[in-house]
């Protein structure tokens, strides 16, 4: 998954900020809600968004929700970002064979 969803997540600096943290380590949901000044549904629909979007994955361990950072994910948008920097970059022009000249002989 590299569409618009990825894209839409990435798009808001809390999601980001998210992201960030559970590069450190997976994190209980109330973990991730300590760390922002904001209401516990606000951080939930955040964290939904980024599970929609398959960039973090979201297990329960007993009566905790527990989520870590998809990194294939993360990879797979990474490089469609690196292609599209690349797009002002001028194609490698391919290399073209000498042509032969041959000289006519009249016998």
């Amino acid at each position: 998954m590299t569409g618009a969803d990825g894209y839409k997540a990435l798009a808001d600096p809390t999601r980001r900020q998210i992201l960030k943290l559970l590069r450190e380590g997976d994190l209980p949901a109330g973990a991730i809600a300590e760390q922002f000044d904001m209401s516990w549904p606000s951080v939930s629909r955040h964290l939904s968004v980024l599970a929609s979007a398959d960039l973090v994955q979201a297990m329960r361990h007993g009566q905790q929700v527990v989520y870590s950072l998809t990194t294939s994910v993360l990879a797979d948008i990474v490089t469609e970002l690196a292609d599209m920097a690349r797009l002002n970059q001028p194609l490698a022009k391919p290399r073209r064979r000498k042509a032969r000249t041959t000289t006519a002989t009249n016998s």
